[in-house]
């Protein structure tokens, strides 16, 4: 009778991911766009426990960058850059050690009025928030900071300490000269424009992208920054052509542009096929990332151009991610809609792009939170424990892929449902690494941690598994 308690115990915490090499399932609602309430299912799902031969360590040797010391150095240049080594992409630090980048994006203070109370009471100032969050950020593994976060406070934060909050700024380029201009409006997650078209073709785009770089000369020095996003999520795609040709105003740069493209093709708008409509897609990308990436060279050559978070099918598209390989030195994507990351996807940006790639958004929400979950993207799992799982799962199919250079969670706090004028996409689901009274999820925050500190390890782990089987 206890033997048989014993085993299925056992059987029990295989079950739930324990055990080396078990693979076990997670059951977790999936996120398409444009659907709602979709059906539960079980997804195969795969944690450190699960890899046969991998030791696990509990210490880390890293430097304030979040670095790892336990590899040779490279050339060092002060700044953050990139290079291949073998058949992996790294980020190469400012001492020349390598580099991924793990972080969480918005790291910054709630602003509805629960939130605000919450903060005085736990933290009293956000002097004391910004130490007591960067505290625990180190302490889970992640390296630094990623879009939407306190600029300001973590700068502050940095100057008075040797362990360090790395940035990545987002300068929203398009996104700011279009409210300049009009015209554009609020979507879900992004900014909409007409016929979803951006204002690319405008003359006066150069001109502010040109005005908005000059503030990068205050960052020149700043060798904690890692780079620059130029904006979030914009519409490439093939519906642009047939977009910018049905533009209302004749004159609109866009549409005159499109149309003169269309007669160097020799076509008719009732003859463009869907090879014209992705080549279209690559023309537009093409010159937004040659005006921005110029911009931002010309005041600030010493820190990397991280791209426009190419999300949806955009990232799929091969014409608009060779364009941004051609101007970017990472490629960003915010990647949502797999439980796994797709290999051959993987494998197709470092083919298309020539560079490496990181995901600057992911996340899985759960249900014992007490938030609904109805609003944004990302799976939706019944706990925090399942949470860390889908965590370790997605990034250990990122470390497995030699392209993959970091990765962003999407986000630091939980949506508040009873905050004012959020986005449409961040109203009521648990994305965060913190409740809205600013307490840690543990169960997830321990299976991040787990990961984050083996992050270095696990890719030599896996290179050599790749070597071995060739």
């Amino acid at each position: 009778m206890k033997n048989s308690i014993v085993i299925l115990f056992l059987l029990l915490l295989s079950q739930l991911g324990y055990g080396q090499g078990r693979a076990f399932k997670v059951t977790a609602r999936p996120w398409a766009k444009g659907q709602k309430d979709l059906p539960w299912k079980e997804y195969d799902t795969r944690t450190i426990a699960q890899l046969d031969g991998f030791k696990a360590t509990d210490k880390v040797h890293i430097n304030e960058y979040g670095s790892d010391l336990d590899a040779p150095k490279h050339r060092a240049t002060g700044f953050f850059r990139v290079e291949r080594i073998g058949n992996r992409w790294w980020m190469i630090d400012p001492d020349g050690y390598r580099h991924l980048q793990k972080v969480v994006v918005g790291v910054r203070l709630g602003t509805s009025e629960r939130n605000k109370q919450a903060m005085l009471d736990k933290f009293g100032t956000e002097e004391r928030w910004i130490e007591g969050t960067a505290q625990m950020i180190h302490s889970l593994g992640f390296s630094g900071a990623g879009s939407w976060s306190n600029e300001e406070a973590i700068a502050s934060y940095n100057a008075s300490h040797k362990e360090v909050l790395t940035r990545s700024i987002i300068l929203n380029l398009m996104s700011g000269y279009g409210k300049k201009r009009g015209g554009t409006y609020q979507l879900p997650g992004n900014t909409g424009y007409p016929n979803q078209c951006i204002f690319v073709f405008d003359p006066e785009f150069e001109t502010y992208c040109d005005e908005m770089a000059q503030k990068l000369v205050a960052n020149k020095m700043d060798k904690n920054i890692i780079g620059y996003f130029s904006d979030n999520e914009l519409p490439f795609g093939p519906k642009n052509l047939e977009g910018y040709l049905t533009l209302q105003n004749p004159d609109d740069p866009g549409r005159v542009y499109a149309e003169s493209w269309l007669k160097k093709q020799g076509i008719t708008s009732q003859q463009i096929t869907d090879e014209h409509r992705e080549e279209f897609a690559g023309v537009v990308a093409e010159r937004y990332y040659k005006v921005v990436s110029e911009a931002i060279r010309k005041y600030d050559p010493n820190h990397l151009y991280l791209g426009s978070r190419l999300h949806g099918k955009p990232k799929f598209i091969r014409q608009i991610v060779e364009a941004a390989g051609r101007y970017c030195d990472v490629v960003a994507i915010n990647y949502y809609g797999a439980w796994t990351p797709s290999e051959k996807t993987m494998k197709h940006w470092g083919e298309w792009a020539q560079k490496p790639f990181i995901i600057t958004e992911f996340y899985t929400k759960g249900m014992d939170s007490g938030l609904a979950n109805t609003t944004g993207a990302g799976f939706t799992v019944q706990t925090q424990q399942e949470r860390g799982y889908a965590y370790q799962h997605f990034v250990l199919g990122l470390l497995e892929s030699g392209n993959c250079v970091g990765w962003h969670w999407f986000r630091y706090q939980d949506n508040d449902p009873t905050a004012k004028g959020a986005d449409p996409s961040n109203l009521d689901s648990n994305k965060g690494l913190i409740d809205n009274e600013y307490n840690l999820y543990k169960p997830l925050a321990d299976a991040m941690k787990e990961l984050n500190i083996n992050a270095y390890r696990l890719a030599d782990w896996f290179d050599q598994q790749s070597n071995n089987n060739q």
